[in-house]
């Protein structure tokens, strides 16, 4: 099957490259084509593999970026009052771990003249989001809280369904039309027969009761009847859900309150920022060089009792600067013995290299250290644990962020991440996820089961022996019953 996949995909991408002018399209996209076959696999699969179809889609799509200039668009080609507005953007995952593509229809209202600065505002944000999760499907969420007529631009959700049905195939889980007043059915019928076969069964229409059916509780604002403090401000983007764990000391200052409360308070132990932290304390700026040796020489007496009860990873991930190990998931266990993972950074690098760990769940996990430098050569164990209580979750991910420090010196940690190009920054991501039980734990289960059953059968039989006996107090009743009867038929007979 994969050997047949391949060859449609070659054929799609040499029958394009034949029958259209290089000018036609962006280069850059041209170009990926050939190279990228994930990129035509999506369109083959979202085209059942029929490739006449596929090229007219691919054909389509590859129009519209050109038009959009959707490679070139960035923050700064965006009009700032779309970004202010809030109208639009990315947050959350669902359940099944797709990310939230939100949209406010009340923020929006029909204008011709912003139209296509809306259009591309869009696909800025899909592209940017196609570019961080390359083939990761997006959950879309319209909050129709306290919208009307005046929001509704059919032509503007025409363009939105468009993209995901033509412009970035497969990138749809599913459509989510959240508390739609009844005065907008009709619309949302026509929208219906926009989406087509292929994507109908993606649309889900929902109240504020049965939303949670979809996303958890902690992704979800109040007015839907969930407990995401999360609030739309710009800037920074918010589609940057990865937040620096809060480490054994307590919750750790953004950044920017680091910059603008400079000399009011110093914190004891080195912590690193994170994102949306509302109760901050101040981090004491650090000289990576000292940082490192000094925790080098706190860490010597107490390796072992910190990593003890830790996960052991059994895949590396080989990167450019780190190998990180495990490869793939962090992996916790239901027992409050399991709910340590170990990560382990090798650096393979000549120089510094400076890292930290986030994750879009920093009330749940303790990370130590969630920030530091590791040596040339050298290795840091990380340990992540659950606290409080939590469990961990399929939807909770991790971020390892590194770079490489060419001139470690006396620079600042904080500066550093501040001032590092992103280009020179390798990221890697985990997802958590729950380890099943082994066959000790199964057969204990089933040990627990057969006791169980074997109770209720107990029960069971009691239950039958009453019920039996019931049955025969009933019976001698009725006979009782029939012979009184017959005696005082018989004695008020006439001799």
């Amino acid at each position: 099957m994969a050997e047949v996949d391949q060859h449609e995909s070659d054929q799609v991408s040499t029958k394009f490259e034949s029958e259209n002018s290089s000018d036609k399209y962006d280069s850059r996209d041209v170009e990926r084509l050939q190279k990228d076959d994930a990129w035509v696999e999506g369109y083959l699969t979202w085209r059942i593999y029929v490739v006449d179809d596929t090229l007219k889609m691919i054909d389509e799509s590859f129009q519209w970026r050109k038009d959009l200039g959707v490679n070139d668009l960035t923050e700064s080609s965006i009009p700032k009052w779309m970004f202010e507005t809030g109208a639009v953007f990315l947050h959350g995952y669902d359940k099944e771990g797709n990310k939230l593509f939100w949209f406010k229809v009340k923020l929006h209202i029909k204008d011709a003249k912003t139209i296509l600065d809306k259009k591309k505002y869009v696909a800025f944000w899909l592209e940017r989001y196609a570019k961080r999760e390359p083939g990761m499907p997006l959950t879309v969420v319209f909050d129709m809280a306290e919208s009307g007529l005046s929001n509704i631009d059919m032509d503007f959700v025409k363009y939105i369904i468009n993209c995901f049905k033509v412009y970035y195939p497969k990138f749809l889980s599913k459509m989510i039309i959240v508390d739609m007043p009844w005065i907008m059915n009709a619309a949302w019928k026509i929208v219906k027969t926009w989406l087509g076969p292929e994507a109908i069964s993606k649309l889900k229409f929902a109240s504020k009761s049965e939303i949670q059916t979809f996303i958890g509780p902690e992704y979800l604002p109040p007015h839907m009847g969930g407990m995401d403090p999360f609030k739309y401000s710009y800037p920074p983007l918010p589609d940057d859900d990865f937040q620096t764990p809060i480490c054994d000391n307590g919750p750790i200052v953004s950044e920017d309150e680091t910059e603008s409360k400079e000399g009011e308070l110093e914190s004891k132990d080195t912590l690193e920022s994170s994102f949306n932290s509302e109760v901050a304390v101040k981090p004491k700026k650090v000289n990576f060089l000292e940082d490192s040796l000094r925790a080098e020489d706190n860490d010597k007496g107490d390796t072992s009792n910190k990593t003890k009860g830790a996960r052991k990873p059994l895949t590396t991930f080989r990167g450019p600067l780190l190998h990180v190990s495990p490869a793939e998931e962090l992996s916790f266990g239901s027992k409050e013995t399991e709910k340590k993972c170990l990560i382990i950074l090798n650096n393979v690098t000549k120089n510094q290299v400076a890292f930290k760990v986030r994750t879009t769940a920093p009330e749940k996990y303790r990370v130590k250290p969630s920030s530091s430098c590791c040596e040339p050569g050298a290795s840091v164990d990380i340990v992540v644990s659950l606290h409080g209580g939590y469990q961990a979750s399929p939807q909770d991910r991790f971020l390892v962020m590194a770079a490489e420090m060419e001139n470690a010196g006396a620079q600042e940690l904080a500066q550093f991440w501040k001032e590092v190009s992103r280009a020179k920054v390798m990221e890697h991501r985990y997802n958590a996820a729950v380890c099943k039980m082994t066959s000790r734990d199964l057969c204990q289960q089933l040990m627990r089961v057969t006791a169980c059953n074997a109770r209720l059968e107990q029960k069971l039989d009691k239950c039958l022996w009453v019920q039996k006996v019931l049955i025969g107090l009933v019976l001698i009743l009725m006979v009782l019953n029939l012979l009184c009867l017959y005696l005082l038929g018989t004695a008020q007979r006439p001799s």
